[in-house]
């Protein structure tokens, strides 16, 4: 990883180009989703924080839902110069942080947001190419610009890459 490191915080997202690095850190039920083109190697993250806003939010924030943070991702990746056909997106995050507090059965909002995303980008015609999701744990990650590199880390589960 060879770039300044650019934080994508809770309900963000931010496009940038090599040799940038884009992190988020300390993903619980959140998901970041990953874009990029690597032919023009721009990249894009979204930190999205739940599956859709409320009824009736008039002008909600983009990026902490996943149904308006990944339509808003794809188009800034364009207007950056990326081409859809060649956009590929990877997963992380989704993880139910208190299970143990949940009836059983029930549908924690980690699987919430992911399959939420995972809709949201079959709908954009973005695929995913890898995905580190779910469990009881949290992660954090660094996706490098300039190789394409994601590398997700968990403290009890160790490193991956996608």
């Amino acid at each position: 990883m060879t770039g300044t490191r650019t934080p994508v915080r809770m309900a963000e997202l931010i496009v940038a180009r090599a040799p940038t690095c884009l992190e988020a850190v300390g993903l619980g039920s959140c998901v970041a989703v990953a874009l990029y083109d690597p032919l023009v190697r721009i990249g894009g993250m979204a930190h999205v924080l739940l599956p859709a806003p409320p009824p009736g939010t008039s002008e909600p924030v983009a990026g902490r839902y996943a149904e308006t943070a990944v339509p808003l991702l794809v188009a800034r990746m364009e207007e950056a110069g990326a081409d859809r056909g060649r956009l590929v997106a990877r997963l992380a995050g989704g993880g139910a942080m208190f299970a143990a507090l949940g009836a059983p059965g029930t549908i924690h909002m980690g699987d919430r947001n992911v399959l939420a995303v995972r809709e949201a980008l079959s709908a954009a015609g973005v695929p995913i190419s890898g995905e580190w999701v779910g469990g009881e744990f949290g992660r954090s990650l660094v996706f490098d610009l300039a190789s394409g590199r994601l590398e997700v880390s968990s403290v009890r589960h160790g490193s991956r890459e996608l």
